[in-house]
C-alpha cells in the first residue's frame, strides 16, 4: 500500500519522503525547513499545529534546530508563515490522498495558508481507497473532514493550469514508520 500511495501523490506532484522512525521524521522535516530557507524573519517562519508526534518532544530544542520554527498556529502566524506542518490522520492509497478530522481550525490554518505545507501521516494510517478511509470515519460524525491531493491547483483562469493560487504551492509528505510497512509487504 506504502508504494501505491507514494506512486500516486508524486503523480499529482506531491514530495513523498519515508521516515522509519519518529526521530528521522524530524529530521526531515528540519532538513524540509532548511531547504524552503525557514528563518526566524518575517514571513521566513515555519508554524507546526499540535498533534501527537509532537507529545513529549522538547519543542525549544527542535526549534533551535530550525530557527524561525513555531508552536503557535494561529490566523495570524500561518498566513505569515513560509512553511506550514501538521499531522494528517490517513493517507489512501489509490489517490494518494491525505485526509484529516480537522474540527480544530489550527489543523486548517496551517495546511492551507503557508505556500509550503508540510502534512504528516503514519504509515499504518495508510488505507486502500475512499471506502476504507469512510469505514474509519464518518463525515457525520466529523464537523471537518479535509482531503488534500497534492499541491493547490487550478485551470479555472484561462484554462491554464496554475498551482499555489487556493493553497500550499508545495506538499511535502513524511511518512512515519514507512520501513515497517514495506517489510508488511
Amino acid at each position: 500500500m506504502l508504494d501505491t500511495f507514494r506512486a500516486r501523490a508524486q503523480a499529482v506532484s506531491a514530495e513523498v519522503l519515508l521516515a522509519p522512525t519518529r526521530r528521522e521524521a524530524f529530521d526531515l522535516v528540519v532538513n524540509v525547513l532548511r531547504e524552503a530557507g525557514v528563518a526566524d524573519l518575517p514571513r521566513q517562519r515555519a508554524v507546526w499545529a499540535a498533534g501527537p508526534i509532537l507529545e513529549g518532544v522538547d519543542r525549544a530544542a527542535l526549534s533551535a534546530r530550525a530557527p524561525g520554527l513555531g508552536f503557535t498556529a494561529t490566523r495570524e502566524t500561518a498566513e505569515a508563515a513560509r512553511v506550514g506542518i501538521c499531522e494528517m490522520d490517513w493517507g489512501v492509497a489509490n489517490t494518494g490522498t491525505l485526509a484529516q478530522v480537522a474540527d480544530r481550525v489550527e489543523l486548517r490554518l496551517v495546511s492551507s495558508l503557508p505556500p509550503v505545507h508540510v502534512a504528516i501521516v503514519r504509515a499504518d494510517r495508510l488505507v486502500a481507497d475512499l471506502a476504507a478511509l469512510l469505514g474509519r470515519v464518518s463525515p457525520a460524525q466529523a464537523r471537518y473532514l479535509a482531503l488534500v491531493t497534492g499541491p493547490s491547483r487550478t485551470a479555472d483562469i484561462e484554462r491554464v493550469l496554475t498551482i499555489g493560487v487556493h493553497g500550499p504551492e508545495r506538499l511535502v509528505i513524511v511518512v512515519v514508520g514507512a520501513e515497517a510497512e514495506e517489510a508488511r509487504a
